[in-house]
């Protein structure tokens, strides 16, 4: 019975971990928002997006990383008390995924083929 009970913590503490980026679903954005850049200025948006898409991915993996470290070694993942950066993941993702639309909405060359 013990070793079910400290099995089932295991398994709830492990539940609460950081997510991995590449699991985070990306918040939905409108392409409208892009309708009226030209195709210039959305390839330099896209690349901020990008650079800013990286840069919180980075954070959340290592938040990710510390998660299993420290359940490992004291059974709390660590972003529960301190949080994590899954939010805007899911919003640069998302923003990400808005201008690649509207850059073949107006058919820009650089636009990526979904």
């Amino acid at each position: 019975m013990k070793n079910i009970l400290l099995a089932g913590l295991l398994l709830a503490t492990l539940a609460g971990c950081a997510t991995r980026p590449e699991s985070i679903p990306a918040s939905y954005v409108s392409h409208e928002k892009y309708s009226a850049i030209d195709c210039m200025q959305l390839s330099t948006h896209l690349g901020d997006a990008r650079a800013q898409l990286q840069k919180v991915s980075a954070m959340q993996d290592s938040k990710a990383n510390m998660d299993a470290a420290t359940v490992f070694l004291a059974l709390v993942p660590a972003s529960k008390l301190t949080g994590d950066h899954a939010a805007d993941v899911a919003k640069f993702k998302g923003e990400v995924e808005a201008i690649e639309t509207a850059q073949i909405k107006q058919g820009c060359k650089s636009a990526k083929v979904i």
